[in-house]
């Protein structure tokens, strides 16, 4: 039993909570735009695969347990990750990014083609079945954080279409399939699930490598909350104050959080926030003994954006002719065109350590187990503002405790247009969600 899950264990959705929440979701019209009802509900309810389901029991989680997402520009890479019967996350399943564009660091302004960074709450009313690129959701950006930065743009998505101005695309067969997921969590009575968005894996040798970067104020902010969730293996609640993220915070009473104002005094678990520092000591002084030989990676690549190795090696199959035994996971569209390789993009990429497709990431280092909790709270004295710029309001905390694995497991659906189904009970695992009128 993982022992911060035993602090904050999933709560239970009453019958009427989530027939009220999928209730408010149902009543969001449904639109078609070029496509028949029958082809946009074909494509938002198709069941998880057999071999999903299966890897799923192996892994101790059910279709219906709560999910979490984690995206790493660098490595181009997303994570799948789903609640186990104790409540503890664990990894599912990595994703190789197809395409992502502009460079390393924060989305700014309109047009300016950078895919977001930083932590996102996505509820069953930000999927679209209806999306331009097969299927989408929308990250939500701006968020209380980008907000506090005056950060514009819109319609920031995950899509399928392998086709990228400021987004995390995918195949059409990778965003099925996590498409699914969400569905299935959702139905399972999850109110939303986070996507936290990170330039690179945050490892001593990428900080080390990076150090001269003028985002790392803001990366070593988004960093905070990549270490609750690596040492808590628990979805961090967010929020901001001060113009910088602030993870599993309480406010001391009569307080609350504003982005734009200075942080409250507030309180973190002390078994949280022991186990947290002594992982940022640990990094620290890793970070420390690798600054004076890690090689300092470019700042700009002028490449517009990324795209994992695998997709890169079957363009390059595609323009020899030469066919290999090497896989991608999805298609590939004839339009499709790689990252514009400059020297700065090939030096970049010749210094990232890939994750083979389907493999776990290593493992960071053990982190010293953390004193019991305490009957008082660790209060946090807020210090000086983070020069950041990324964003993200208080994610809502998912409520649906995991069922178990071996339950028989029944797709939950999504209503098509002009069809809606009404809420299913809490035991049925059926989850109706709106199809957008998002461009993408």
């Amino acid at each position: 039993m993982n022992r911060f899950a035993l602090n904050r264990p999933w709560a239970m959705v009453s019958s009427r909570i989530r027939m009220v929440a999928l209730a408010a979701t149902a009543a969001l019209a449904l639109a078609a735009c070029n496509q028949t009802d029958a082809e946009v509900a074909r494509k938002a309810n198709k069941p998880l695969s057999p071999q999903m389901v299966s890897l799923l029991g192996q892994k101790d989680m059910s279709p219906a347990s709560p999910m979490l997402v984690r995206i790493f520009k660098q490595e181009a890479e997303l994570e799948v990750w789903k609640a186990t019967s104790d409540g503890s996350f664990a990894l599912l399943k990595t994703y190789p990014i197809c395409r992502w564009s502009g460079e390393l660091g924060p989305k700014v302004r309109m047009g300016d083609r950078q895919a977001p960074e930083g932590f996102y709450t996505i509820t069953p009313g930000q999927m679209n079945p209806n999306s331009s690129y097969y299927l989408s959701f929308n990250l939500g950006f701006p968020n209380a954080f980008d907000k506090a930065y005056g950060r514009t743009g819109e319609f920031l998505m995950v899509h399928g279409d392998c086709s990228s101005a400021g987004c995390y695309a995918m195949t059409d067969e990778q965003i099925s399939e996590i498409f699914s997921l969400a569905r299935e969590s959702f139905a399972g009575g999850q109110r939303a699930f986070q996507v936290q968005a990170y330039p690179f894996r945050m490892t001593p040798k990428n900080l080390a490598r990076h150090r001269n970067n003028p985002n790392m104020a803001f990366w070593r902010n988004l960093k905070q909350g990549y270490d609750h969730f690596e040492v808590t293996k628990q979805e961090p609640k967010v929020n901001v104050c001060g113009r910088a993220y602030v993870f599993d915070a309480e406010a001391v009473p009569g307080r609350s959080f504003d982005a734009n104002a200075s942080c409250p005094p507030y309180q973190v678990a002390p078994q949280v926030a022991s186990a947290v520092a002594e992982k940022q000591r640990s990094d620290e002084a890793q970070v420390a003994a690798l600054v004076p030989s890690a090689p300092l990676a470019p700042v700009r690549t002028n490449s517009d954006g990324g795209m994992h190795p695998v997709f890169l090696a079957k363009l390059k199959e595609r323009e020899s002719g030469q066919m290999s035994f090497a896989e991608a996971p999805g298609t590939l569209p004839e339009y499709v065109n790689p990252p514009k390789m400059t020297p700065e993009k090939v030096a970049l990429d010749g210094e990232t350590a890939v994750v083979p497709v389907g493999a776990a990431p290593a493992a960071a280092a053990p982190v010293p187990a953390a004193k019991p909790a305490q009957a008082t709270a660790h209060v946090v004295t807020p210090a000086k503002p983070v020069a950041a710029s990324a964003s993200s309001g208080p994610a809502p905390s998912s409520s649906a405790s995991a069922k178990p694995a071996a339950q028989a497991y029944k797709p939950a659906t999504v209503a098509s247009a002009g069809t809606l189904a009404p809420p299913a009970s809490v035991s049925g695992g059926s989850a109706i969600m709106p199809t957008g009128t998002f461009a993408q």
